[in-house]
């Protein structure tokens, strides 16, 4: 009968907290891959791009919104189990508190472990397929992203600007700066133009201007009834390198260890290429392994936290505050867990500090629900 009401329990909780994961997932989502259009709109990117991006970030967003919503989920139901009566069921069928609270708990740490799992392999390896296809992707659409009077600067090394259209769609009065370097750079000016394609390749066709090349100080220039600009093979301003977010997590952990010229397990680090493998960088390196493997282990703080809820019986006068007490107390963990990331540092010795208090956490929280049941009178 103990292990029904267990998994009864178990059932609503994660039923609940599935739906509420989902649900809160897609909906951030929604309003994300809104902002995202930017890549088709302004970036000039095709439609297979912004769809391909947006579905690879939504693990991101369920890695980030799963505690929160693991908190409220369970504090929700067994919440209602109080209220509902339903936990005197299992008092009177000889389950006690305390294997009630180490069931729960044993399954806090496994879904530690699946949370370890999301942020450490999961979304760093979508997020590097998600700038991936950003690395790859020619710019396409050009017209979509060329606003009237506007300098619009979203290809690299190229500022073009338009006064606007005609009734034939042409542009008028089309301004383009084309950077080599430094002291190479093109400059054309052109009363029309408008966008073909040829051969595969769009080419800006401009009418009536003159083109100025300016080449180590040097000034040429010439006039033109009909010129092509070719648009071939043009990058994005878009950022395409690979963020330390997005490098896998044996990379960042070799990283760590050329940085600080450690040998462990005679693991290579001299062959392997990290971009942003440097000194410089070694400190966001430490806070994305910390939020990979140490930020998860809040989980099953915030389960024992929740379980204070079934410490006392809603018949006690002070059951409204005590819940609202116990629900402020799980958020502050929460925000905590995030505001320690900022207090990561080189300092070996102070990260030690800070890795250390999701487990006296733990600890400490547990010694007390221990001596508050004193197990050996729940006992039946």
């Amino acid at each position: 009968m103990k292990k029904i009401l267990f998994r009864k329990l178990l059932i609503d909780c994660l039923t609940f907290f599935l739906i509420t994961l989902f649900s809160a997932s897609i909906i951030i989502w929604v309003f994300q891959a809104v902002n995202f259009l930017d890549i088709m709109i302004e970036d000039g990117r095709d439609y297979l791009v912004y769809i391909n991006y947006s579905l690879l970030n939504f693990p991101k967003i369920v890695s980030k919104v799963l505690p929160f919503v693991f908190f409220f989920s369970f504090f929700y139901v067994i919440a209602r189990y109080e209220l509902n009566n339903e936990l005197i069921i299992f008092w009177n069928f000889g389950v006690n508190k305390f294997q009630l609270i180490n069931f729960l708990f044993i399954f806090s740490i496994f879904l530690t472990l699946v949370q370890i799992s999301l942020a450490a392999f999961i979304v760093p390896s979508t997020q590097d397929v998600a700038r991936s296809f950003l690395r790859t992707s020619s710019v396409n659409f050009l017209e979509s992203f060329i606003k009237q009077k506007k300098f619009n600067d979203t290809i690299k090394n190229v500022t073009i600007y338009s006064d606007g259209k005609d009734e034939d769609g042409n542009l008028l009065n089309i301004y383009l700066k084309k950077d080599e370097n430094i002291n190479n750079f093109q400059i054309t000016y052109a009363k029309k133009g408008n966008f073909i394609n040829k051969k595969n390749t769009q080419i800006l066709v401009l009418y009536e201007g003159e083109q100025i090349n300016v080449v180590n100080d040097k000034i040429t220039n010439f006039r033109f009834s009909k010129s092509d600009f070719n648009l071939k093979n043009l990058e994005s301003n878009t950022t395409t390198y690979v963020k330390t977010q997005e490098v896998s997590t044996s990379k960042l952990f070799k990283c760590y260890l050329r940085l600080n010229n450690w040998k462990f397990f005679n693991i290579n680090t001299k062959d392997i290429i990290i971009e942003n493998c440097v000194k410089e960088n070694l400190n966001n390196v430490i806070k994305e392994l910390y939020k990979r493997f140490i930020i998860p282990f809040y989980i099953p703080t915030l389960m024992l936290t929740i379980l204070f809820l079934i410490l006392k019986s809603k018949e006690n006068i002070n059951y409204f505050n005590y819940r609202l007490i116990i629900f402020l107390l799980g958020l502050s963990i929460i925000v905590a867990s995030e505001v320690s990331l900022r207090f990561v540092k080189n300092n070996i010795l102070e990260n030690l500090k800070i890795f250390s208090i999701p487990i006296l956490s733990l600890v400490i929280i547990y010694t007390i629900i221990y001596l508050t049941i004193n197990p050996l009178k729940e006992k039946k």
